[in-house]
């Protein structure tokens, strides 16, 4: 048993290194000052949807309260063979807004990733420079746009990724997933920080159609279903890093709604998890095993102090090393997110099972974009 001892305290040493390295480099990428916006750039807004009409007027509310020029930006909505009022919705909106440019697309599928097809060809009908993708389930703060402006005018990017939070209400499922997000989130930035970013949100993410061309798109990752916004962007690290940058302002911080019960929030990490094995950056996919490994270790140290062969001293002396380091940065994280932070010691204690379970799972199982099974 000595031998699994010194293996536990191995992986947890490593873990414990690089959740402090992400700690570092989140402290790195320093907040952006706003100045007052002067609307020079244009941006088109894209939002691929299927079966949405519950969540779409949340958004198109936000989208509403915009404070940017009318001139400035529109709106590209990309259906993806919606069977509810999703459109309707949409064109009512229209009726009542009709000052701001939209358009309704179908969307054409010519590869086994729909939501990236949608956005293919929302690029090839956009007429401003920028393009800027959220979700249907997201809304969005009024100076949105005009952050991302000003960061444009003062700094050379091609690619700007943003922060995404949740909603701060909620029992213990949201809250979980607050935590999760938090860890993400962190991740993400800390990356950026390292000059290893390997990951961001399509929910909150620009880049320049020029940059989208040069970079050929998704070509060479259209045939994973998922990773619209995650493979652009090591695609454009492994290219062009200097042109990659984060924005991180509070202002900028687009909002997204929690899953509705654990079945759909294990099938949507299913999909995000299944993106690892085709992660370009070796950073990531050595982060990811860690990961897994911390987790899997303390189930597996559970199954041990079942057969009285390994103490619970031991066992609990590493879950408080990792709730410690995974505390640390989802506190530093949440000081920029601004979320409540509920039932961090509970969720640390499921996550270890919700976690290994779903890695598992997404070496293994199928996975799905909004309701379509994919194999």
């Amino acid at each position: 048993m000595e031998i699994v001892n010194l293996l536990f305290v191995l992986i947890f040493i490593n873990y414990v290194f690089f959740i402090g390295l992400l700690i570092w480099g989140f402290s790195k990428v320093k907040l952006f000052q706003k100045t007052n916006s002067d609307n020079k750039t244009g941006f088109s807004i894209v939002i691929p949807f299927r079966n949405e009409e519950h969540n779409l007027p949340d958004l198109l509310q936000s989208l509403a309260q915009l404070n940017y020029s009318k001139e400035q930006f529109e709106l590209i909505f990309v259906d993806d063979n919606s069977k509810d009022n999703s459109v309707r919705v949409i064109n009512q909106w229209r009726m009542e807004n009709p000052w701001i440019h939209l358009t309704i697309l179908d969307n054409v599928r010519v590869s086994k990733s729909p939501k990236k097809d949608a956005i293919t060809r929302a690029v090839m009908i956009a007429k401003h420079p920028w393009i800027i993708t959220t979700d249907a389930d997201c809304m969005v703060k009024s100076d949105w746009l005009s952050v991302y402006d000003v960061y444009i005018q003062n700094n050379d990017a091609e690619m700007i990724a943003g922060a995404v939070n949740f909603p701060t209400k909620g029992f213990l499922l949201s809250h979980f997933q607050q935590m999760d997000m938090l860890s993400l989130q962190g991740a993400s930035i800390g990356s950026f920080g390292l000059n290893e970013a390997f990951m961001c949100n399509g929910a909150n993410f620009a880049y320049t159609k020029t940059f989208f061309s040069d970079l050929k798109g998704f070509h060479g990752n259209n045939h994973i279903a998922s990773g619209d916004d995650v493979f652009l962007l090591q695609k454009a690290i492994a290219n062009c890093p200097e042109k990659v940058h984060y924005l991180k302002n509070q202002d900028a911080i687009v909002t997204t709604k929690p899953e509705k019960s654990w079945f759909k929030l294990f099938k949507q990490r299913v999909r995000w998890a299944s993106k690892a094995t085709a992660y370009q950056s070796d950073f990531a996919k050595g982060l990811a095993i860690l990961v897994f490994l911390a987790n899997f270790t303390l189930l597996f140290g559970l199954l041990l102090l079942a057969f009285n062969m390994m103490s619970w001293q031991f066992l609990l002396a590493l879950f408080s090393v990792k709730f410690i380091v995974d505390f640390t940065l989802m506190y530093q994280t949440n000081r920029f997110l601004k979320m409540r932070m509920y039932s961090v010691l509970i969720s640390s204690l499921i996550y270890p099972f919700f976690s290994s379970l779903v890695a598992l799972y997404s070496l293994v199982g199928g996975f799905e974009w909004k309701r379509e099974n994919i194999k």
